[in-house]
């Protein structure tokens, strides 16, 4: 076989070995060519939550290809765009109204910080100031990387992006520093909006959080006439133990963000959701105040009928007790942890369990990085730690059983390459 002439994300092509190729999956697992299977423990980057290739999700997609593909969304419409924005308001925290669609994580966030700024300016309002938590991460687009933690992932970029205001993380017993952060920055009425992921900070670390910070925070935003924005992107669609993570917080932002999840996973399609207040600052004989973007897919037909297949999965199957099952036993799982000189930080929210390993460095370029996913690997096991920090991510189908040889695999993992306190 010939060099391979794919360039791959979050590869540093001199360093890493050449990756297995997968031919099929099914469940919680991948499959390679040499016929390996391979447990997914990280949802394959977040997305997978019932399942690979769940049976709804697949005949949806192959009924829909049969009368449509693509169609322009400016200017046409189609029916799967129409049920699904229906659905998603539904199912949405109170006050979320309208449905505008993009292809990713990253765009659905680029569409609501220009809702966010687009609506200040169409009300009259000369506010343009973005706030953020620190170690947020919101994507890899311009706009996105601005409003997530400056450091490796964006140095290179750096004269490219715009500058923001940023809080500490509600580190624990340290939340009121946060809040009081917030609350000052806000007194200008400059503040356009804060974005927030709810309750965890994905690629930050999994950083986690309680909700009543985030009812606080969007009490701050309130009376200071700031809009809350919700990276749900990680975080929607049951990964923190409810539908969305705004709902334990008893939060509905001004504007939410999905992604991942919003199809089981099996295809791209992002959604951000906003007020009736956003959308009617946007609606205006004034043509100059239409909101413009777009992408050449948005809404597309067959990723829309694939969301509202995984829609009915939730309808009609199970979900929640699932979700519920996998969150006790993620819980119960990294109780073991808490007393193993070789880690730290044991945390879980929801259906996400996170733990950090004692080692000589920490951080995203951390040398035990590469050193565990090998680790994982060679155990057939789908695992990509963030520097020595490892989580476990899985679809919502993980057995018992495959849990728990996910723990003796970390358990192994500190034994080999941990340190004692």
């Amino acid at each position: 076989m010939s060099r391979s002439a794919v360039w791959h994300p979050f590869t540093q092509h001199a360093t890493e070995p050449v990756p297995p190729t997968i031919v099929r999956t099914e469940g919680a697992y991948v499959e390679t060519r040499e016929g390996k299977r391979i447990l997914d423990a990280i949802s394959s980057w977040w997305v997978i939550t019932h399942g690979h290739r769940h049976p709804k999700i697949v005949e949806a997609i192959r009924h829909a290809i049969e009368t449509l593909d693509q169609v322009i969304f400016a200017g046409l419409n189609h029916e799967p765009a129409e049920q699904l924005a229906s659905a998603l308001v539904d199912m949405a925290p109170p006050g979320l109204d309208w449905v505008f669609y993009s292809d990713s994580g990253s765009t659905s966030v680029e569409v609501a910080l220009k809702m966010a700024l687009g609506f200040h300016r169409n009300s009259g309002a000369a506010r343009a100031r973005i706030v953020v938590i620190e170690h947020s991460y919101h994507g890899d687009t311009i706009g996105t990387m601005s409003v997530g933690a400056r450091g490796v992932f964006n140095a290179a970029y750096e004269p490219l992006l715009f500058q923001v205001d940023t809080i500490p993380f509600p580190a624990a017993g340290q939340e009121q520093q946060t809040l009081d952060a917030f609350e000052r920055l806000s007194r200008d009425g400059e503040v356009a909006a804060l974005i927030v992921e709810p309750l965890v900070l994905g690629a930050g670390g999994m950083l986690m959080y309680p909700a009543w910070v985030l009812a606080e925070l969007k009490r701050i935003a309130e009376a200071s006439g700031t809009l809350l924005i919700a990276d749900e992107v990680m975080t929607g669609w049951g990964r923190t133990g409810t539908m969305f993570a705004c709902e334990q917080a008893s939060v509905s932002p001004d504007i939410l963000c999905t992604s991942k999840g919003l199809t089981g996973g099996t295809i791209p399609l992002a959604a951000t959701i906003a007020t009736d207040a956003i959308f009617h600052a946007h609606f205006s004989e004034d043509r100059k105040k239409t909101f413009f973007h777009s992408s050449s897919y948005t809404a597309n037909p067959i990723a829309c009928a694939a969301a509202l297949a995984n829609v009915e999965i939730w309808r009609d199957e199970p979900v929640a007790e699932r979700i519920a099952v996998l969150s006790a036993r993620q819980a119960a799982g990294l109780q073991r942890f808490r007393v193993n000189p070789y880690f730290t930080d044991c945390r879980t929210t929801g259906t996400i369990a996170a733990l950090d390993l004692r080692t000589g460095s920490a951080g995203y370029l951390a040398e035990i990085g590469p050193k565990l996913r090998a680790f994982f690997l060679e155990r057939g096991l789908l695992v990509r730690p963030l520097g020595n920090v490892l989580y476990l991510l899985p679809p919502y189908c993980i057995t018992s059983d495959e849990l728990g040889g996910l723990y003796d695999a970390i358990e192994e993992a500190g034994e080999r390459f941990g340190s004692r306190p």
